[in-house]
């Protein structure tokens, strides 16, 4: 006797999309929204706006972590990642030009609720601490928020006492390894410069890679720097003093990429020699058909990082044109604060720096087996 099916029931979208209670949370302090101004009832709908946007790049982002925790990461399943970090970039694009919106507030309308928000602060956002963290934003580097103690102690419930915000933020803390460290891992682990052994594994030889790699970029800085000097001698009247510039410049540029690829060990991130030597390695043959997915993760990460920063970028300058340079309204320095983590929070500086490095493609060295990363009929 089979089971009967359960009736099938009609849904309507606000039913699905929740629209009746989703329009009864504008009321901020009050009980209701009627006797707000318009100008309140955006501020608080923009700002949920933000947080339901959050929630999906929080999603997406842990996604994103999980897929590089395998121990194998298939190269087909790295198109799925690329397409959750490009939907993270378009989030926080979208995001930024919410801000617009924001700045239609004029100042006086918007100081005439203002009061209302002190001591809260959107460094009060448990969501945007997550993605930071999830991220790989490391503690130390936090700028502290103008009273004392870190962020966390921001997260508290008035009187101290603990709060949903905080319970997300310690869960998301917790909740190991962080994006930026399950990529390096992933990196690591990258078959650099490899050849099928007899066993029909592969054989990487990342020291002789980044050996020939430094040997190459050594020989194009050698004749940018001839050409630069060259080019000195015929248009400065002091030749001497300006080739002696251009040559510690040149030097300084070729010292940096050795310093680069040849790290000083560091016990937070004992891979960072072999990861940076790969992220170079995958910079470089991006052409190969086995290399095209891991170059397009690269270029995703970066994707995401500059839509974040640009992220911060507008919304400094969005406080800036509605209130200026007032303090916080939780007791931060406003503008300047917002300014200090645009410019200073970057989480993956390894994939920036490499652009410095990177010769044309005629100048990097030849691979060992550039079979190896083609396309395989078994």
């Amino acid at each position: 006797m089979s089971a009967s099916k359960p009736p099938v029931t009609a849904t309507t979208y606000w039913d699905y999309i929740k629209v009746e209670e989703l329009l009864a949370l504008q009321s901020g302090l009050e009980t209701d929204d009627e006797g707000l101004a318009n100008e309140e009832v955006l501020f608080v709908v923009v700002h949920q706006i933000y947080e339901l946007w959050f929630k999906v790049v929080l999603r997406e982002l842990t996604s994103a972590r999980d897929l590089f925790t395998a121990e194998v990461v298939a190269e087909q399943e790295l198109s799925g990642v690329v397409e959750r970090l490009r939907r993270i970039a378009a989030i926080f694009d979208v995001a930024s030009r919410h801000f617009a919106v924001v700045e239609t507030l004029g100042t006086r309308a918007y100081l005439s609720f203002r009061d209302k928000l002190m001591p809260a602060s959107g460094f009060q956002s448990a969501q945007l601490r997550q993605i930071e963290i999830m991220f790989g934003l490391e503690e130390h580097t936090r700028i502290p928020l103008g009273p004392k103690g870190s962020h966390l102690a921001a997260l508290h419930s008035p009187g101290g006492g603990a709060s949903p915000a905080l319970a997300r933020v310690e869960r998301t803390l917790a909740d190991t390894p962080n994006f930026r460290e399950a990529l390096d891992g992933w990196l690591a682990r990258t078959p650099i410069d490899a050849t099928c052994g007899a066993d029909g594994e592969a054989e990487s030889d990342a020291e002789g890679f980044v050996a020939r790699y430094l040997e190459a970029h050594a020989r194009v800085v050698g004749a940018s720097r001839d050409h630069a000097q060259s080019v000195a001698e015929a248009a400065s009247r002091d030749v001497e003093g300006e080739r002696a510039r251009l040559a510690g410049v040149y030097e300084r540029e070729r010292a940096g990429v050795e310093a680069f690829l040849r790290p000083e060990h560091d016990p937070a991130r004992p891979d960072r020699a072999r990861v940076r030597a790969a992220i170079v390695f995958l910079e470089s043959y991006r052409e190969l058909p086995l290399l095209a997915w891991p170059r397009e993760v690269l270029a995703a990460v970066i994707e995401v990082e500059q839509a974040f920063v640009m992220f911060r970028q507008r919304h400094a300058r969005m406080v800036e044109r509605v209130i200026g340079r007032r303090t916080g309204t939780g007791g931060s320095a406003g503008v300047e604060y917002l300014d200090q983590t645009a410019l200073e929070y970057r989480i993956f500086d390894d994939l920036w720096a490499v652009k410095t490095l990177l010769l044309p493609e005629s100048s990097t060295p030849a691979l060992r087996d550039p079979a190896f990363y083609g396309f395989r009929s078994e």
